[in-house]
């Protein structure tokens, strides 16, 4: 009975230890995908997309990487910064990796008399791990409260 019971946690080791080499720390890619908003890096943004990424936020659902990064990223990296989240709930298993939260985010005047504004709501980042072992923004969603002038 010892012996079998040596073996079975012996087993449960080497498996919980095999596994751990295979996922990523979601917090850690998150930041990385967050700096590269806050630094208006557009190359390393596209770079974590999925070529099947899916954006959505209200009634918009771009499809696609080519989509997701015109309509998404470049339309609006100029137009933000200071984007900064909170997390809620993060998961991670061998293949897929999610994080979920609140943000607020500063929102720049079209025209330069315009008032500065701030943005804030919900998201939720999905990320799957490739055939070739990179981890990939397969699904972003934003739902935000109406942007609000700053004072």
């Amino acid at each position: 009975m010892k012996t079998s019971f040596g073996f079975l946690m012996a087993f449960i080791f080497l498996t919980s230890c095999s596994r751990s080499g295979d996922t990523v720390n979601i917090q850690d890619l998150d930041q990385q995908f967050i700096s590269a908003w806050n630094n208006k890096d557009s190359s390393k943004i596209i770079s974590f997309l999925a070529d099947d990424v899916h954006f959505l936020q209200g009634n918009t659902h771009f499809k696609g990487k080519a989509e997701v990064a015109d309509k998404w990223v470049r339309e609006t990296l100029p137009t933000l910064t200071d984007l900064k989240t909170n997390v809620v709930s993060s998961a991670v298993d061998n293949q897929t990796a999610y994080e979920a939260g609140t943000f607020s985010v500063d929102v720049l005047p079209l025209n330069p008399s315009d008032p500065h504004a701030f943005g804030e709501g919900n998201y939720i980042l999905l990320w799957k791990k490739g055939a070739d072992n990179t981890w990939k923004l397969s699904y972003a969603q934003l739902e935000d409260l109406p942007v609000q002038v700053k004072n």
